[in-house]
């Protein structure tokens, strides 16, 4: 058998992260998530109803007929678009109200579609699954050119049958917007003071995959950001890539991963609103798309003077997750969370995965960097985790492709 490569271990913690998270996307309450699983300890079904969901009725306008004028398709939900309220179908549900975590409407329970609903377990939601449109680019084109991705992104988007998962963030539902309009494909992407949640972990998962082909995280850094910014303008994103290439391209030389964690954590400051304020100020406005846009950027991105080394060794599941950091998609509340994971288990690439898993929220984005950076620093992942995923041997394929092709580069 060949030895592993840290890069490929590293990939493979991406795609079994985000298929074990996936069942449980999105639990805050995890009274809900232990009802529901018990404890995850491995690959589950999407289950339904979800309790907490809120993807039924969300918004999807593009601009059909100058769309059509310019022969630019439109078309990103398929068979999922009965989930969705558009420019183009009309939404069939019973009522909506005011509930979960955030306040926000969703419908009733039994219309309360899971966010993955139909995925089987082993599956891969549609953030990694564009995480291998990026790979398969870099291998078809013998290197990454910024044309050619968002070619194949638009293709597999708007090509029927490619893409199972009915969840679509907002960042691509803003960005085919943008697209039917008739504004460049690279400057498509929907900002962060417009749009609250385009500073999310969704953003920083390609852009720490494309890193992992350059000699060095100065370099890295650099083709990070600028890959960033096709899909995501946000200072968040930017910030936590700040962080995480040079953590992960550290990892990946083989430095030792508990000393490299205390320096990286010196790096990630506090932010200042969380835990129980944070909840009330969403609760007391329905919903965060119902706080002005300048408090909102207030929330997100005013930090403390305190840094995250002085409070992980004191840290608890009690006193971090939910109390101290929302586990909601923000990469402020989760790259902490992320390096809490990692110095509880010391690294261990299952304990690490698992706890995440649990912890419930933005669970998959936030497992997927996870996945990375416990791979990227083990020397062996399960061999039955990696042939639990339901695209075992394509994923397999293209993993040992893009590593080669690192190898090559760097």
């Amino acid at each position: 058998m060949k030895d592993t490569l840290p890069i490929e271990n590293a990939l493979w913690g991406l795609f079994i992260s985000d298929a074990i998270c996936m069942p449980a996307h999105w639990y805050y309450d995890l009274d809900y998530l232990k009802k529901d699983f018990g404890s995850i300890t491995g690959y589950n079904d999407a289950p339904h109803p979800h309790p907490e969901s809120f993807m039924v009725a969300n918004p999807y306008f593009p601009d059909i007929e100058n769309a059509k004028r310019l022969g630019r398709p439109y078309d990103i939900l398929h068979e999922h678009i009965r989930f969705y309220n558009t420019s183009y179908n009309h939404l069939h549900v019973s009522s909506l109200e005011h509930s979960g975590e955030h306040g926000n409407l969703m419908p009733k329970l039994d219309e309360r579609y899971h966010y993955h609903h139909a995925l089987k377990a082993g599956e891969n939601t549609l953030g990694a699954n564009l995480v291998r449109v990026l790979m398969r680019s870099v291998i078809k084109n013998g290197g990454y050119d910024e044309k050619s991705f968002l070619d194949d992104f638009i293709e597999y988007m708007s090509s029927p049958g490619r893409n199972r998962d009915p969840y679509l963030e907002i960042y691509i539902r803003d960005w085919f917007e943008n697209y039917s309009k008739g504004l460049p494909p690279e400057l498509c992407a929907q900002s962060q003071r417009e749009k609250w949640s385009i500073g999310a972990h969704g953003g920083i998962i390609r852009p720490l995959v494309l890193s992992l082909l350059c000699k060095s995280s100065y370099e890295g850094l650099g083709v990070a950001l600028t890959h960033q910014e096709l899909t995501h303008r946000s200072q968040n994103v930017s910030s936590a890539l700040g962080v995480l290439v040079p953590f992960l391209a550290d990892l990946l030389h083989g430095d030792e991963p508990m000393r490299l964690l205390g320096v990286y954590a010196k790096q990630v400051p506090l932010i200042k609103i969380h835990g129980s304020e944070l909840t009330k100020m969403y609760h007391d406005h329905q919903g965060p798309g119902n706080i002005p846009k300048e408090l909102m950027w207030k929330i997100h991105t005013e930090f403390s003077d305190e840094y995250l080394d002085k409070i992980l060794s004191s840290a608890t599941d009690e006193n971090m997750i939910t109390k101290r950091f929302a586990t909601a998609c923000y990469p402020e509340h989760g790259v902490p969370l992320i390096l809490y994971f990692l110095y509880k288990n010391r690294f261990d690439f299952n304990s690490s995965l698992f706890d995440n898993a649990n912890a419930g929220g933005d669970n998959v984005h936030r497992g997927m960097i996870l996945g990375l950076l416990s791979g990227a620093s083990s020397k062996e992942i399960s061999e039955s985790l990696k042939r639990g995923l339901k695209e075992y041997t394509e994923i397999k394929d293209e993993i040992y492709a893009f590593t080669e092709f690192c190898k090559c580069n760097t």
